[in-house]
């Protein structure tokens, strides 16, 4: 009897193997039903707008219905949370982000989840800067006018984020830190929800995403004074970097991938991660993406790769500049 169970364990183990290595293929007939895409953001901000473009694009090309789910709040700890405790059956996926994956590990004390744990990744979808942008009416027209209002004016000037630990926040913590200023962070639960703050004169500058940015510059309601690239992005190419405007080591970039839960069946993982693959690497796909920030390689071997690098580069980051969220 032991012998029995004992030789099948080890066929098990054998075709587990075969399969792992051969890429089992995902089943015949999925998805059978809508994909829920958690977004940990708003409507409306830079990673609501590319988790629904990659979706819309997989529709057009297969067929796949997705639901999208926003849970914004606590800087995405909130929609990670609940991403990371759905079933693991290809069912749920979440759009994560530097901020929720690589730099609250680091700043919250407590998390409900672990990015390397909880969730297996399906593919990077897209790494941008962040740009420092004012309403089109503030007087502010260069970064530097901005910086000296700053140096007058001590802790008076508001500096709105996306949320606590996001890379918005980050990024204006070291800009202040590179530029010897104070302005007072106001977090919000995302772009959507700062923008009416911000054009309506009651914040002084926001820092967001890119992606997040170009509808506002292009409806004339807002000016990008720098981005945080160490090269100038194609879509605002008259805008400078932040080292261009004349402060030093304010690089910072966001990158956005889709992840599911962790025991995904790895069939399912393959199955999205190639398709989604198949649609970033279309030149019109290519050529959108790169005009506002940098080409990422698709796949969840890049993916997580890159998230244990920014774990401890973001957490070094955390602890110089003293950061903490209880």
């Amino acid at each position: 009897m032991n012998a029995v169970i004992s030789g099948r364990k080890l066929v098990a183990a054998i075709l587990c193997g075969q399969m792992g290595l051969a890429g089992a293929a995902a089943p015949a007939a999925y998805p059978e039903k809508p994909i829920r895409t958690i977004v940990p953001f708003p409507p409306g901000g830079g990673t609501d707008i590319l988790a629904r473009m990659v979706a819309n694009e997989l529709t057009k090309a297969l067929g796949w219905q997705f639901v999208f789910d926003n849970r914004p709040g606590a800087g995405g700890n909130i929609g990670l949370d609940l991403a990371a405790k759905a079933a693991p059956d290809g069912y749920t996926m979440v759009m994560g982000q530097t901020s929720n994956l690589a730099v609250n590990p680091n700043l919250y004390a407590k998390l409900p989840y672990d990015s390397l744990r909880d969730f297996a990744p399906v593919s990077l979808i897209s790494s941008m800067p962040i740009a420092i942008m004012v309403w089109a009416k503030s007087p502010y027209q260069k970064l530097g006018d901005m910086i000296e209002a700053a140096k007058n004016k001590p802790a008076e000037l508001t500096l709105a984020s996306t949320g606590n630990g996001t890379i918005g926040h980050l990024s204006g913590e070291l800009l202040q830190r590179a530029a010897g200023v104070k302005f007072i962070h106001v977090p919000y639960k995302g772009a959507a929800v700062a923008f009416p703050d911000l054009l309506g004169g009651r914040i002084t500058v926001f820092h967001s995403s890119v992606e997040t940015a170009l509808p506002q510059v292009n409806g004339g309601t807002i000016r990008v004074l720098a981005v945080t690239s160490a090269n100038r992005v194609p879509a605002l190419k008259n805008v400078p970097t932040v080292a261009e405007a004349g402060y030093k080591g304010v690089e910072a970039s966001t990158w956005f991938g889709y992840l599911v839960p962790a025991r995904t069946p790895p069939a399912i993982i393959a199955r999205l991660s190639s398709e989604t693959a198949r649609v970033l690497n279309r030149p019109d796909m290519r050529e959108r993406l790169a005009s506002a920030g940098e080409q990422v390689t698709p796949g969840p071997e890049a993916f997580a790769a890159l998230l244990k690098a920014d774990l401890a580069k973001w957490g070094k980051i955390v602890r110089e500049a003293g950061l903490k969220v209880e």
